[in-house]
């Protein structure tokens, strides 16, 4: 009976957060209960981009969004590539993420509209699952002149 339980907590805990790796590719799965609402995560690490997938009560796909660094001046372009330009609840999702690893993203998010709170703190558990993962590059400094201390 005991061997039972230890079987199902390891489901359990299983079920909450997996990663694979396999060819270079990692797909890393988990689940955060944000705001009273259970949400699925899915990243998957290719070579140099990341592909975010969140979602809420359905596995559908949503709308689905891309960003990448630009150059000369170090900014961020991202655009729509599936669903209609009128709800851009992953656009910032995406466009912050490159800002935050340098990658180039893919966002697909399928959450609940017109809750940017729930938005909000989806955004920041994926972010906090990506600095654990690696994932993260360190905040660099806008070059200027240094401010005189006090």
């Amino acid at each position: 009976m005991s061997s039972t339980s230890g079987i199902a907590s390891d489901f359990v805990a299983a079920s909450k957060s997996a990663v694979v790796s396999a060819g270079g590719v990692q797909v890393t799965t988990f689940t955060e209960l944000v705001d009273e609402v259970t949400l699925h995560f899915q990243i998957i690490r290719l070579a140099k981009q990341i592909y975010v997938w969140i979602g809420s009560d359905s596995a559908k796909l949503g709308n689905l969004y891309a960003a990448a660094p630009t150059r000369p001046n170090n900014t961020v372009s991202a655009t729509s590539i599936l669903g209609g330009t009128s709800d851009n609840t992953g656009s910032g999702i995406a466009r912050r993420l490159v800002l935050n690893t340098g990658l180039n993203i893919i966002v697909a998010c399928n959450i609940p509209k017109n809750n940017p709170m729930l938005e909000a703190n989806a955004e920041k558990k994926l972010i906090e699952k990506l600095i654990t993962m690696g994932y993260s590059r360190p905040k660099s400094r806008f070059p200027g002149p240094e401010l005189p201390s006090a």
